[in-house]
């Protein structure tokens, strides 16, 4: 029994093995042929592979970037990092977050099958982050094990189904379809930034179309542009951190040298992460219609943050350093106000504020690209303050996830049972699934008004 749990476990908490299997599904339930199926089963496979490679190779070429940026400012507190956090998290909690999860897909299927809310989250890694979070937050409550895997999942699911809805108005314009929705733990982020550059951009002027002189034409390819413009931060960077500094990360490579060795590798993965999407989206859509039409009718895949990057490729670096300029800010106001301060994590600044960059470009322009980014940048440092206190109580001392998302479920939940335990946090999760349910029928009725 416990084999079989830990081999649907591996297959949940790897997205390539899980969206692999959801295209052969859906593959199958179209009644392809066999030749079919299998191909596009791999090539989803491959393309998830692809864009996770690419990933682990921006996360690799950012990290000396955030470890230069400490010591060159001398500063002192908290890096939000998903991924450290679950490490500790998963020795103590492995098996309830786990099982959190599988509630959580089930929940989310059959929300997406009874409500207008059509969104199956396909983002397992973030889910099993998500899943950790609970599973501790609801262990400080005082929940026995059944009861946080039944709660858990029961939240997991229901924001799994609402935070690609919330994103879903934006994303529509950004695809120019509904075919695709956005599965990312910065996804409240994501709405919030729309909602800004929608009201204070300008639509007339995107980044995509900058006006660059014939002698520099070379910078419309937007792989030179990454390149370039990465060179000069990271040459910025060593200048000011030092060569015996950066000497110690490189393995003896010149600090110049390797600046410029870890922009182009930043570009890279970058380049890699375009082509996976591309490889997912063609496969992972056409065999969506199957799933549709069967098992959820009118369901639409919702796909981690990477979705978004080829639409707007200029907004993807704009949205970024937006995002990073924001969190650099929230840290001197960090300082000012003397609460604990969030050191800006670089990965979570590029994959949250580029995906804000090209939602704010779509529906604000450049204004809308930097202003979105920027607001998504302050969220995501002031938001995971909320969880210091409640991972504190768990033994992890000022550990914390990045991430909108996280700080608004867990804070929630993490409140609701300090001021009213474990009844508060039941009644709480009923009451939203009530309202999850009514939110959906207004929705559909103002829809069905809309296209009359």
């Amino acid at each position: 029994m416990q084999a079989t749990l830990n081999i649907i476990i591996s297959i949940v908490r790897t997205p390539a093995i899980l969206v692999a299997l959801i295209a052969v599904l859906g593959l199958s339930l179209q009644k392809k042929s066999m030749s079919d199926i299998i191909g596009g089963g791999i090539k989803t496979f491959l393309g998830f592979l692809v864009l996770t490679g690419g990933a682990d190779l921006v996360s690799d070429s950012l990290e000396p970037l955030g470890n230069m940026f400490i010591h060159t400012f001398d500063v002192q507190g908290v890096v939000p990092n998903n991924e450290a956090v679950v490490g500790t998290l998963l020795v103590e909690f492995g098996t309830v977050a786990a099982l959190i999860m599988l509630i959580s897909m089930i929940v989310n299927a059959l929300l997406a099958r009874f409500t207008y809310f059509k969104y199956i989250y396909l983002s397992g890694h973030v889910m099993l982050y998500m899943a950790a979070m609970l599973a501790v937050i609801l262990d400080v409550i005082g929940f026995s094990n059944v009861m946080a895997i039944l709660i858990g999942g029961l939240i997991l699911g229901m924001a799994n189904t609402i935070m690609p809805a919330l994103v879903q108005p934006f994303m529509r314009e950004v695809t120019k379809s509904d075919t695709v929705a956005l599965a990312h733990t910065g996804d409240f982020g994501y709405a919030v930034s729309g909602v800004i550059a929608k009201f204070f951009g300008n639509k007339s002027k995107s980044t995509e179309e900058l006006n660059i002189p014939k002698s520099v034409s070379f910078l419309r390819d937007t792989n030179i542009a990454i390149t370039l413009t990465m060179s000069v931060i990271y040459v910025i960077m060593v200048l000011f951190a030092g060569p015996s500094y950066v000497n110690e990360m490189s393995g003896g490579l010149n600090y110049i040298v390797f600046a410029f060795v870890q922009a182009g590798t930043f570009a890279a993965g970058v380049y890699i992460i375009l082509a996976g999407v591309r490889l997912i989206l063609n496969q992972i859509i056409p065999a969506f219609k199957g799933i549709s039409q069967s098992l959820v009718p009118n369901s639409v895949p919702a796909l981690d943050a990477p979705v978004v990057f080829p639409y707007a490729p200029n907004a993807v670096i704009v949205g970024f350093f937006s995002s990073f300029v924001g969190g650099i800010i929230s840290m001197l106001a960090m300082v000012i106000l003397n609460t604990t301060i969030v050191i800006p994590g670089v990965v979570a600044h590029f994959m949250c504020g580029a995906a804000s960059g090209v939602i704010g470009n779509q529906v604000g322009g450049r204004r809308g690209a930097v202003l979105g980014a920027f607001i998504q940048g302050i969220a995501i440092s002031f938001i995971p303050l909320a969880l210091v206190p409640m991972m504190g109580e768990a033994g992890l001392g000022n550990a914390t996830f990045s991430d909108s998302d996280f700080g608004v479920v867990g804070s929630l939940v993490g409140y609701i049972g300090n001021v009213g335990g474990q009844a508060a946090v039941i009644i709480t999760v009923l009451v939203a699934l009530v309202l999850l349910f009514l939110a959906s029928h207004l929705v559909k009725n103002h829809s069905q008004k809309v296209s009359e």
